[in-house]
């Protein structure tokens, strides 16, 4: 009696057979494994890329805008809620987060050149790079600052009177959160603000 191939041997045979009906459930399962594999790589590389350690591990964020940051009522206030990095400058819906991390790597030429890599060179920059914040906010209507604020969401009744007015008027006038909420985390720019800048630019 001949001997029985092995279970390593039956496999190889099974792959190697010429067979349409077998070579295409070679590529999907492959492919789909392969599918899984990058998904799992890609979502673990955006998810450690969104951290606060990631984003304050070069000096030029960790010298200037980070130790600014860290004065603010988005570093520490009364209720113990803190809006890291992420949270402001990273839209939470998939697309929108997809096409900002696209967009975020082209900032790295900054770094690569050292355009920024001192104080004082970031501080003459400072209008230019909010600039570009501020457009992008406008343009998606402030969707990184509702990532945590919500106009449904907020009590007009714990609010100022100024504050009340303000914000009525501000919807009455379809401005979007940046237009007033433009130096809330980050030392403010000279010059005008983003309202003044882009008068046409809206999101909605």
């Amino acid at each position: 009696m001949a001997d029985r191939p092995s279970a390593p041997r039956l496999l190889w045979r099974w792959l190697a057979r010429p067979s349409a009906k077998y070579s295409i459930l070679a590529i999907f399962v492959v492919g789909g494994l392969s599918g899984i594999v990058f998904w799992g790589g890609f979502h673990t590389a955006m998810e450690a890329t969104n951290t606060l350690e990631f984003c304050v591990s070069c000096h030029e964020m960790r010298d200037t805008v980070y130790k600014e940051y860290k004065e603010t009522v988005h570093y520490a206030n009364r209720s113990g809620v803190r809006a890291l990095c992420s949270d402001c400058h990273v839209p939470r819906e998939w697309g929108p987060k997809v096409l900002r991390k696209i967009q975020a790597t082209g900032e790295l030429y900054g770094k690569v050149v050292g355009s920024i890599d001192t104080p004082a060179k970031f501080e003459a920059r400072r209008s230019e790079l909010a600039r570009h914040v501020w457009k992008r906010m406008k343009e998606t209507d402030s969707l990184e600052c509702r990532n945590c604020h919500s106009t449904e969401a907020m009590s007009s009744t714990r609010q100022t009177e100024k504050a009340q007015s303000r914000h009525k008027k501000g919807v009455a006038e379809g401005m979007t959160c940046i237009d007033c909420h433009f130096g809330i985390a980050h030392k403010e720019p000279d010059g005008p603000g983003p309202r003044e800048l882009f008068p046409g630019v809206a999101g909605k």
